[in-house]
């Protein structure tokens, strides 16, 4: 059995207001993202002080992770895309690197050999 080779490829975290989650979302499925995850009801600290999660509360009202991992090309149109959002509304995006498995599921053809 063949060992798993690794695609370098960029993961994006977007934390936004729960109200602004489906802005996100949206953008991501524009950019054609192939998929993403999204964590609710989080708590931090930042520029803006504690924010506490509010489980018994709507999810409008917490914070929301959202993390996508999408090739390099796509991240550009994901930071134009979220710029008119953190013009107006607080939230926070990361990107970092990291290696998948499986090239095919994150929009990259696999090579044909």
């Amino acid at each position: 059995m063949a060992g798993l080779t690794l695609h370098p490829m960029k993961e994006i975290r977007v934390i936004v207001s729960g109200e602004n989650r489906p802005f996100v979302t949206e953008l991501l499925d524009k950019v054609e993202a192939t998929g993403y995850t999204i964590i609710g009801n989080i708590s931090g600290k930042g520029h803006h002080g504690v924010r506490e999660a509010h489980f018994m509360f709507s999810e409008q009202e917490s914070l929301v992770m959202i993390m996508a991992v999408v090739p390099e090309e796509k991240v550009e149109p994901v930071l134009a895309g979220l710029r008119p959002l953190f013009d107006r509304y607080s939230g926070v995006m990361f990107v970092s690197d990291v290696a998948v498995s499986r090239r095919e599921y994150f929009g990259k053809k696999a090579a044909t050999s």
